[in-house]
């Protein structure tokens, strides 16, 4: 039927158009098959090397999650994931505080410009039965069920054009069986109705994400089994003990999700604790937040050498990951540094008093130290 391929054939030609018009609008990249024969024909226009740079630089110690991530993206840019199904799922297992959530975070900065530009949903919030319909909506004949409300924000979920949308489900293990249920939906194909069937929300263009904790005791008894006598002496290489790791967080997993849930997962990626050798860098990258805060006051934090120890020796606890590390900075460096600024800056606002009063910081550090 000639004339009905030349339809479509107009079709698809009219369609690239408008996504190339809509792209050029918003200042984003020309699509790729106006770049050259060989390039591909994708809706995405966003540069995964750009993006995975801009990630690693805040997530430190993750190498196979990152990894695990730049697979992912790469998948979505060449735009060959399932069309009826949300562009990735992945579940980030591990300990608290080691960057499962900081890593959702980092990427929708340097997707979309936002560390806020996702649609977060925290499960520990559903943990009761009668709090499914905050994620499904109000079944009909309750109040609400003809609005359709849920916790869900549509133009996060959607993103925009050339761009995915990112979705996270914080805590996952906490929420109630008929929550869990919901999202095998949403897993399946890429869609959720709310109970009235009002609305319908699509992930098919959206990265999901979900965290927990499942495992993190056990492995944390792993780990501590590994320094005592006698498998200290035969430490396991780095590729068998990763895979323990795996199989023991995947052991929990599954005894808390049914095997259908589970297997509706494209990725499961396991973190590691946080290692004592870049806790360094982890301090840098707080006080250049600092720094970027205290720009207002056209002030700049530096801590010397004996600081950095300090706050290593009593903020690193494995337990608690990163988040030990900024409650201590936030109580030896941000608390004195706020003394200062309310009080010592309004009385002057010369360089050499700020580096006077950081140099006694300093020192008050080199004498608790010892």
């Amino acid at each position: 039927m000639p004339f009905l391929n030349e339809m479509l054939n107009e079709s698809s030609r009219k369609r690239l158009e408008h996504e190339r018009l809509a792209a050029e609008n918003e200042g984003a990249a020309v699509p790729a098959q106006s770049l050259g024969s060989a390039a591909i024909e994708s809706r995405y226009r966003f540069d995964v090397d750009g993006i995975m740079a801009a990630v690693r630089s805040e997530i430190l110690g993750q190498d196979e999650a990152l990894a695990a991530l730049e697979r992912a993206l790469r998948i979505v840019r060449a735009d060959i994931a399932d069309p009826r199904r949300p562009l990735h799922t992945a579940l980030f297992l591990g300990p608290t505080g080691v960057g499962k959530t900081e890593m959702v975070r980092a990427l929708a900065r340097a997707l979309h410009g936002d560390a806020d530009a996702f649609c977060r949903i925290d499960m520990n919030t559903l943990a009761q039965e009668h709090y499914a319909a905050a994620l499904t909506g109000a079944p009909p004949g309750y109040v609400g069920s003809k609005e359709g409300t849920t916790l869900f924000d549509q133009s996060l979920i959607e993103g925009s054009i050339g761009k995915p949308g990112i979705v996270l489900f914080d805590e996952l293990e906490k929420a109630s069986d008929e929550v869990v249920q919901a999202l095998l939906n949403v897993f399946d194909n890429g869609r959720l109705t709310v109970a009235s069937g009002e609305r319908t929300y699509s992930f098919r263009n959206s990265l999901v994400f979900m965290t927990s904790n499942l495992g993190a005791k056990r492995i944390q008894a792993h780990e501590r089994a590994k320094s005592r006598w006698p498998r200290r002496l035969l430490p396991p290489s780095p590729q068998r003990d990763r895979r323990v790791l795996t199989k023991l967080a995947e052991h929990e997993l599954l005894r808390r999700f049914t095997p259908e849930f589970v297997n509706r997962i494209d990725t499961i990626t396991v973190f590691n604790w946080l290692d004592k050798g870049i806790l360094g860098a982890l301090i840098d990258m707080e006080i250049q937040r600092i720094n970027r805060r205290l720009a207002k006051h056209g002030v700049t934090l530096h801590l010397g050498p004996a600081v950095k120890q300090y706050i290593v020796r009593i903020g690193f606890d494995r337990k608690f990951g990163a988040r030990s590390l900024r409650r201590v900075i936030r109580q030896h460096v941000e608390a004195p540094l706020a003394v200062f600024l309310l009080n010592e800056l309004q009385r002057s606002d010369s360089p050499q008093k700020l580096e006077a009063y950081l140099e006694a910081v300093s020192v008050k550090f080199r004498h608790e130290g010892t």
